[in-house]
């Protein structure tokens, strides 16, 4: 089933999540709706709190085949690179944000099994745009604080 995204200034989107304990048939339901949305929505990555779900759940595809990620914890990052970004819940906006080039990332499978994987360039651009999210977090959060201010009050008057 698409489900429907949470677009800015929804509160949800700045809400912190909560962990995924058992990876159980609901999980995995919700897990199964956020893909087919994700594919629906030609994103790259989708955060459960995105479609109003408070779980520490992100599904991700930059074209290497999905990844689900249920509580992922960046554990090492390195360098910084500077790209252009969007977001599901930002719908045609584009902003130059820093993230690092290379992270480690440790999280639950959607077999429930602990994985740890490293990952570079956009993957780890990925992984963190959605880790942001899943700590309440958003893109704008990224940006300096008289930018973001600007900002916010643009896409408030939209």
């Amino acid at each position: 089933m698409i489900l429907d995204i949470k677009t800015y200034p929804d509160k949800v989107l700045t809400k912190k999540t909560k962990p995924v304990g058992e990876v159980d048939a609901a999980i995995k339901k919700l897990i199964d709706d956020m893909v087919e949305t994700l594919y629906a929505k030609r994103g790259a990555g989708l955060a459960a709190n995105q479609v109003g779900e408070s779980k520490r759940i992100a599904v991700i595809d930059i074209g290497e085949g999905l990844v689900v990620f249920i509580n992922p914890k960046i554990s090492k990052k390195k360098g910084s690179a500077i790209m252009a970004e969007g977001c599901l819940s930002f719908p045609g906006l584009e902003i130059e944000i820093a993230r690092p080039e290379k992270i480690e990332v440790e999280y639950t499978d959607r077999r429930g099994q602990i994985q740890k994987r490293k990952a570079s360039d956009l993957l780890a651009r990925v992984i963190c745009h959605e880790a942001d999210h899943l700590k309440g977090k958003t893109m704008l959060d990224r940006l300096p604080l008289l930018t973001r201010l600007k900002l916010k009050r643009q896409l408030r008057k939209k």
